[in-house]
């Protein structure tokens, strides 16, 4: 098992920054890759962003060159850096972890609200 806290959401004005963490822990061994997704009110579940175990990244269009995923394998954190936010970054921000052993499995944590204010 996997396990997934996320911290660091808030209020913040358009133009802010604000700086989420994912902490992992469980079987962190065969973790492959870590994302941050997004859910906006009447809206799908969105990839924000991920990184893969070689560091490998990948970002949604809309924020690109904005935020900034990153991980520190000492302390099994996922961070997303959030730069110029928008008010249409506005969400539930959550943490997902895909596990590869015998299978592949997803793990998700129970997001954190990020609200920018226009």
């Amino acid at each position: 098992q996997v396990q997934l806290v996320e911290s660091g959401g808030g209020l913040v004005q358009a133009g802010g920054s604000l700086r989420l963490s994912c902490t992992v822990s469980g079987s962190i061994s065969s973790i492959k890759a870590e994302g941050w997704y997004r859910q906006a009110p009447g809206n799908q579940r969105e990839l924000v962003a991920n990184i893969t175990s070689a560091g490998s990244t990948n970002y949604a269009d809309s924020v690109k060159g904005r935020f900034t995923i990153s991980r520190d394998n000492a302390r099994n954190t996922v961070y997303l850096q959030m730069n110029s936010l928008k008010p249409e970054d506005t969400g539930v921000y959550y943490c997902k972890a895909v596990r590869v052993s015998l299978f592949t499995t997803n793990y998700w944590g129970k997001g954190t609200l990020v609200t920018v204010s226009s």
